[in-house]
């Protein structure tokens, strides 16, 4: 990018303030937006297809994330542990985000120009799914074989999993000290690796036809690109990107609140891609990591801000909770000002 975008220098400037005031140390701060940028860069990546497609912000990823958390939950249910349970978690997990992202894909077909009300929509009847079928569905018709998930009544799990067996198994590859920051290498490598994937996607075949369907589906339709099947093609590659993402999250975090720990992800994901300075009709990877940085950097400064300013943390809570929606109704807005002009 040649220069900051507008929104993106408010949230430097604003995380600047903010440390200002929170009188935060720099290197513990830093510490926490590394943390935060290998938690939560791959899913910000998910939403990146999509947005270049012309479906604007996808809040169905949480779907993905909901995948990856079946998988998690399966693999403690089975008492599997370290590299085996990861590889078992994955397979899982992206199985049912190829499966589910097509269903999402050709429903998302037949509600073209309402995509993002129609995920978000989405996310809400996938998330009353997947907690009917654990909080009912576990002991009653599914039969589980480790007895101390379950809830004293047999049935339904219960909301707190130790995931002991898979906790920092990853973060701990090449760890390097910096003085007193930890610079967990590999992670770090592999957030970028897949930034590279979907590099290298945007600039495949599929790529330009992503590109083409978003810019005009008509006139993309006319030269002979199947138009539904390449929208549909983008909802599937977000949700697997999303679901892998929210592996890593839980991977790093070591404990699964097993019924709400996906919630959230999609709303913060999406403030933090426009906070790089994306737009609901372009995106790209420096977007997507530049608005982790900024947005997750005002995230952890603000509370301590508002404690030192007002006496209070919970005004800081609230006003990263207003940034994160308020940043995507302002990115609606431009949307529907765009449309006027054109």
């Amino acid at each position: 990018m040649r220069h900051l975008n507008p929104v993106s220098a408010v949230f430097l400037l604003l995380s600047l303030v903010g440390l200002l005031l929170s009188g935060m140390r720099p290197t513990f701060v830093v510490n926490e937006v590394l943390i935060r940028f290998i938690r939560d860069g791959v899913m910000v990546l998910a939403l990146i297809i999509p947005i270049n497609a012309g479906m604007g912000l996808n809040f169905a990823i949480v779907v993905g994330a909901m995948c990856a958390q079946v998988g998690l939950v399966l693999a403690v249910d089975l008492q599997l542990t370290g590299f085996t349970g990861l590889l078992f978690i994955s397979v899982i997990g992206i199985g049912l985000s190829l499966l589910l992202g097509a269903l999402i894909g050709l429903c998302l077909n037949r509600v073209k120009g309402k995509e993002m009300i129609s995920t978000i929509i989405i996310g809400f009847l996938a998330t009353s799914i997947y907690q009917l079928i654990f909080m009912v569905g576990y002991g009653t018709i599914i039969h589980p074989h480790n007895p101390e998930m379950m809830l004293s009544r047999g049935i339904g799990i219960r909301n707190m999993i130790d995931l002991q067996g898979f906790r920092n198994i990853l973060d701990k590859l090449w760890l390097f000290r910096l003085g007193e920051i930890e610079i967990p290498l590999f992670m770090i490598l592999l957030v970028l690796i897949f930034a590279g994937i979907v590099h290298s996607i945007m600039n495949t075949r599929l790529g330009r036809q992503l590109v083409a369907v978003g810019l005009d589906g008509r006139k993309a339709a006319m030269v002979g690109i199947d138009t539904e099947g390449v929208r549909v093609k983008a909802i599937i590659l977000s949700t697997v990107l999303a679901c892998c993402g929210h592996i890593i999250y839980i991977e790093n975090i070591g404990m699964l609140n097993v019924y709400t720990a996906h919630l959230n992800s999609d709303i913060f994901s999406c403030a933090a891609i426009l906070a790089g300075g994306a737009t609901i009709f372009r995106a790209g990877i420096a977007n997507a990591l530049l608005g982790v940085l900024l947005f997750h950097s005002l995230f952890i400064v603000s509370p301590q801000a508002g404690q030192n300013v007002f006496g209070n943390p919970a005004l800081g809570e609230y006003f990263r909770s207003f940034v994160a929606y308020g940043t995507i109704a302002f990115a609606l807005m431009m949307q529907r000002q765009a449309a006027d002009r054109n």
